[in-house]
């Protein structure tokens, strides 16, 4: 289903439901109380598989994840790591903390970052002890890295990720996975966002979620990180986002929808491939 927030999206896409008024309320940074509040609003109506706005409502991931009674192991693609331990608790720039609280969620592995938050002295930020621990895996790309940095845990370069990749996959051993996909993972002709775009090409995320189908157990997924115009209900959310957003915005609201259409069109299907497979099959 499509959870429409921003009008990030086209409402055609997919079966949808208008939450067009929480979406000032939760972009980029929300209390708890309002978060669980939109979280009763909506949990009857939600699918496994969700469409949603910008970026700047990633942490909304952390919501569709208590859903999921099995123990899995998310995979995300994202330009960021989203694992900042600063305040305030529900970001989008630490959703994965909330995820990593989840009794279900055995590991978080977050595939494509380029941003500066995974290196010094940005990274003094993050979950450093959840990845310390395993339970948090972060690959970001070291193509343009000194031979030193290049031996951070995790790193991928792009002569030897999809190796790499295949050998997480192989290790979940067709255990539970879902999957989380934000569109500022893709290069910046390929995607429209809100935040700095990243290195995968849609080509290559198509793959890796192909890979996943083959070898994991995929049973539940989302898509965000189109593009919209920010709109905000509190002076002190509104100063936090435009203080932590990169300066460039998008200005050709047409060519952005147009793209991230084409993209979302490329990997949806693949995203939800084995879902849709059981449901047709759980009909006939």
């Amino acid at each position: 289903m499509h959870l429409n927030l921003d009008d990030a999206w086209q409402p055609e896409l997919l079966p949808t439901l208008d939450a067009r008024t929480w979406g000032p309320l939760l972009r980029f940074s929300t209390p708890a109380r309002l978060i669980e509040k939109f979280y009763a609003d909506v949990r009857d109506q939600l699918s496994a598989f969700t469409l949603f706005g910008s970026g700047d409502f990633h942490h909304l991931t952390a919501l569709w994840l208590r859903r999921v009674a099995e123990p899995i192991t998310v995979v995300s693609f994202d330009n960021h790591p989203d694992w900042d331990i600063r305040p305030p608790r529900w970001a989008c720039g630490g959703w994965v903390n909330r995820a990593l609280e989840l009794p279900q969620v055995r590991k978080v592995s977050v595939w494509g970052c380029g941003n500066f938050e995974c290196w010094w002295p940005g990274q003094i930020f993050g979950n450093r002890a959840a990845e310390r621990s395993g339970k948090l895996e972060v690959h970001p790309w070291a193509d343009a890295r000194n031979a030193k940095e290049r031996g951070r845990r995790g790193v991928i370069l792009r002569s030897d990720w999809r190796g790499k990749f295949e050998q997480f996959v192989t290790a979940i051993g067709g255990g539970n996975v879902y999957v989380t996909v934000d569109l500022d993972s893709l290069q910046s002709s390929e995607a429209a966002t809100n935040w700095e775009n990243g290195n995968f090409s849609t080509d290559d995320v198509a793959w890796a979620l192909g890979v996943l189908q083959s070898d994991a157990r995929v049973i539940g997924g989302d898509m965000c990180g189109a593009y919209s115009v920010p709109k905000y209900a509190r002076w002190k959310q509104r100063f936090a986002a435009e203080f932590d957003h990169p300066k460039a915005v998008t200005g050709n609201l047409e060519h952005a929808r147009r793209i991230n259409v084409a993209a979302f069109h490329r990997l949806w299907p693949i995203l939800t491939d084995r879902h849709e497979h059981h449901a047709r099959g759980d009909q006939q």
